[in-house]
Parts: C-alpha cells; sequence; structure tokens
C-alpha cells in the first residue's frame, strides 16, 4: 500500500508521497511568499516608471496559462524532474536537458538571493552586525532546516503563510485609513497606478514585466513535488493554477496600494530592497516600518527554504536520469527520504553566491532560466495534448501557444547583462553535455517517471 514504505519491491528508496493537496498550496504560496511583490517592488517601479500593478497583471496572464501546462504535464508525468522530464520526454531528450540546466540556476539562484536579503533585512534590525555574519547564518539555517522530512517543512510553511497574511491586511488597513483621511484625490488619482501618462512607456514596462515574473517564481516548483504528494494527477494541477492566481490577485492588491501613496517617483538605488517599508512608514510610521521589514524578512526566509528544497528535488531528477552524476545527486537519504547531498550542496553554493552577487543582479537572472523552462513546458504542452492528441480541442492549442509565445516575449525583453551571463550558463552545460556523450553520439540522459502508488 501507499505510505506503508518508501522503496519498491526492488528494496530502491524512493521518496514518500506524504503531502495533500493543501500542503501543496501552502509550501506554493510559501515558495512564492504572500507578499510576493514586495522585496522587489523598488526595483520594478524603477525599471517601469511606477507602473508595478500593471507589470505584475502581464506577468500574471503569461504564468497562469504556464501553470496550466504545468499541471497537465504533472500529469502525464508525475516525476520530481518537472520541466526537465516533460521537455525530455515530450520534444527531445537534449533539450530536456537544456531545459534542466536552465532551471538549475533558477532555483540555485532562488536561495542565493533569498540568503543576501535576509541578511540585509537583518542589518536594518541589527545594523551593528557584520553581513558576513547573517550571510553563513542564513545558508546553515536553511540547509539544516530542510534536511529534516518533507512533512516537517510543509508545517512550518502553513504557519508562515498564516502569519504573513496577517500582516497583509494589517498593511492594508493602514493604507486604507491614509487614504480615508485624504479629501482631495484629483482626476485619475485611483487609476494613475494602472497608467501614469508622464512615466509610462512601452518599453520601460515590458522590462518591469520581466523583473516582475520573479513574483510568480515559486509556482512551478510545486510539480518537483510530484513524487512526494498524493494523487499527483489532479492535485498538481490543481495547486499549480490556484497559487498562481492567488497570488497574481493579492500582489495586484499589495502592489497597487502601494502605489495609491507612493506614486510614481523612483526609490534611491542603495535602497530598493527596502522601498516597500519605506512606503509602510509613510502610512503607519515607524512601528509598520519595522513590521513591514520583519515580515519580508521571514517571508524570505520561508521563501528561501522551499526553493532549496525545490533545488534539491531537480537536482535528484536530473541525477537519477544520469543527466548529471547520478551516484551523487540521484541518491535517497533512506531515513528522512529527501535528496541530502543536494539540499547541502545548494546551501553552500547559496552562501558563496551572497558574497558574490546583489539582490537586483541575481533576481533578473533567476528569471531567464526561469522563462526558458516556462517556454519549454508550454510547448511540451502543446505537443503531448494537441499534436499528439487523438482528438484535438481548441484549448489545447491556444493555452500553451499563448504561455509559449508571451513567455518568450517576456524573456527578450530582460537586461542584456542577464542575457548575456545566462548565455554563458546555458553554454557551460551544453559542453558538459557534449563532452558527457563524447558530441551527443550517445542517449544523454534516461528519464524515469515512477508509478502514482510508489
Amino acid at each position: 500500500m501507499a505510505g506503508e514504505s518508501p522503496s519498491n519491491s526492488s528494496g530502491t528508496v524512493r521518496l514518500k508521497r506524504a503531502l495533500g493537496l493543501w500542503d501543496l498550496i501552502f509550501i506554493g504560496i510559501v515558495i512564492i511568499q504572500p507578499i510576493a511583490p514586495m522585496g522587489i517592488f523598488g526595483v520594478i517601479s524603477n525599471a517601469a516608471g511606477g507602473h508595478v500593478v500593471t507589470t505584475i497583471l502581464i506577468a500574471m496572464v503569461a504564468m497562469l496559462f504556464t501553470a496550466v501546462s504545468y499541471g497537465k504535464m504533472a500529469r502525464a508525468y508525475p516525476s520530481a524532474g518537472s520541466a526537465y522530464t516533460y521537455v525530455g520526454k515530450e520534444i527531445h531528450p537534449s533539450l530536456g536537458y537544456v531545459t534542466g540546466w536552465a532551471m538549475l540556476m533558477d532555483y540555485i539562484l532562488n536561495p542565493l538571493i533569498c540568503t543576501v536579503i535576509c541578511s540585509q533585512l537583518t542589518q536594518n534590525i541589527f545594523p551593528g552586525v557584520p553581513y558576513a555574519v547573517f550571510a553563513v547564518a542564513y545558508a546553515a539555517a536553511f540547509t539544516l532546516l530542510n534536511l529534516r522530512a518533507v512533512k516537517t517543512s510543509a508545517r512550518i510553511n502553513e504557519v508562515l503563510a498564516i502569519g504573513m497574511t496577517i500582516v497583509v491586511v494589517v498593511f492594508f488597513a493602514f493604507v486604507v485609513r491614509t487614504l480615508w483621511g485624504m479629501h482631495e484625490f484629483g482626476a485619475g488619482y485611483f487609476s494613475q497606478p494602472f497608467y501614469n501618462p508622464a512615466t509610462f512607456n512601452f518599453g520601460r514596462i515590458f522590462y518591469g514585466t520581466s523583473i516582475a515574473v520573479l513574483t510568480y517564481i515559486g509556482f512551478d516548483a510545486i510539480s518537483t513535488f510530484s513524487e512526494e504528494v498524493e494523487n499527483p494527477r489532479r492535485n498538481i494541477l490543481l495547486a499549480t493554477v490556484l497559487v498562481c492566481l492567488i497570488t497574481g490577485i493579492l500582489s495586484a492588491f499589495e502592489v497597487y496600494a502601494a502605489q495609491l501613496i507612493w506614486g510614481s517617483k523612483p526609490f534611491p538605488e542603495d535602497q530598493v530592497v527596502s522601498a516597500f517599508p519605506m512606503v509602510a512608514r509613510q502610512v503607519g510610521g515607524f512601528l509598520l516600518f519595522h513590521l513591514l521589514n520583519f515580515t519580508i524578512l521571514i517571508a524570505n526566509i520561508g521563501s528561501g527554504m522551499g526553493s532549496q528544497l525545490g533545488a534539491a528535488r531537480l537536482l535528484y531528477g536530473m541525477g537519477r536520469s544520469n543527466g548529471i552524476p547520478k551516484k551523487f545527486f540521484g541518491a535517497i537519504d533512506p531515513k528522512n527520504h529527501i535528496p541530502r547531498n543536494n539540499v547541502i550542496l545548494v546551501g553552500a553554493l547559496a552562501l558563496v553566491g551572497a558574497f558574490l552577487i546583489t539582490y537586483d543582479q541575481g533576481a533578473e537572472l533567476l528569471n531567464f532560466g526561469a522563462l526558458i523552462a516556462f517556454v519549454g513546458v508550454n510547448v511540451a504542452a502543446f505537443v503531448l495534448y494537441f499534436m499528439r492528441a487523438p482528438k484535438k480541442t481548441f484549448l489545447n492549442f491556444i493555452s500553451p501557444l499563448l504561455g509559449a509565445v508571451i513567455c518568450a516575449f517576456i524573456w527578450w525583453n530582460l537586461g542584456h547583462k542577464a542575457k548575456i551571463l545566462g548565455g554563458v550558463w546555458i553554454a557551460v552545460g551544453i559542453a558538459y553535455g557534449a563532452v558527457k556523450t563524447k558530441g551527443f553520439q550517445a542517449d544523454l540522459v534516461q528519464f524515469e517517471v515512477p508509478p502514482d502508488d510508489v
């Protein structure tokens, strides 16, 4: 019976199915964060001329199409490898490998930038403590907590989600109180966050959208838990779409409220990480500033933990299918049934990277890999559910096609530096694959999709 043993008949240790639908939703919400746009608010605002809510909504359209594709592909392939497996099985193993390599950068950078922002936000509370002390502490904490069983991590996620939601409600209350006390708003005041003719520019909007995608990064990580969730063919699709929709709506309300208070004026470059707390201070003073600062800190702790867990499972999927050394990356700890080696490696990389890269740079570079994976998953869904389907429907044609096109367009509007550095990462991955297969003369990977009842 499922759940009685994590091993199959041959004695191979496998991941344990311990997560329900609400566990997945809580994990996804905390990875993305109920206060998702607050940490990146200042960066998007400066890039898009203050039109943060517009970029959030445009990005949500692309992410909803992509979320549907992720959920449907998880029905066909309930595997920890996620987009890596989907593209490899439906299009070509080598393209699956490249997709996995791009995702790997995305997943490794997420806990890295969480380590950076957590360290910087904690310095706002304890300014006399060096940044290095916090960087080491957070990287170690993320790793140690993720070395516990997955059900333990799920319980921690639920507590974090509830706490952050309460703080969001408090922030809204202060904004409403401030707006209630204002007697004159002027023409277009409430529509200005969507369109301000003084700062609106399509190039800046699309560039801002390419950064705003970071608000949603994490919903795709839900599919990496396919081997640890009950009834994955149903629950992965539901959780992925619901998390993306909840995130988009809540994020739009949050940044809309903030823009009503702050307007379109730029934030100082050295304070973009603290931009949302600065808005909070304007409506709630010193107390609300520190409440928001602390909440963004807690949110990024949750995101760092969750994304490190997702990165470890992606590495496990790639290692198990022999895309990267199987002995190290494809190993499962027999006690807690987690890919322990990968958790430790990702933690080490986050610690080193925290001293080499800034939050802004990491955020944009992270989206490079994520958007490549999103395009790949949409194309894979198009191939499986339309091109190869015995019965072709318009929905299975238009949904993944629009998802792929919109994600590709957003990717094209990334900054040049992000595309150059991301291109170097992809080139390194292709070179590794070429050496491994002696010029691609042999199969690069062998994909394994386990049964639902393991």
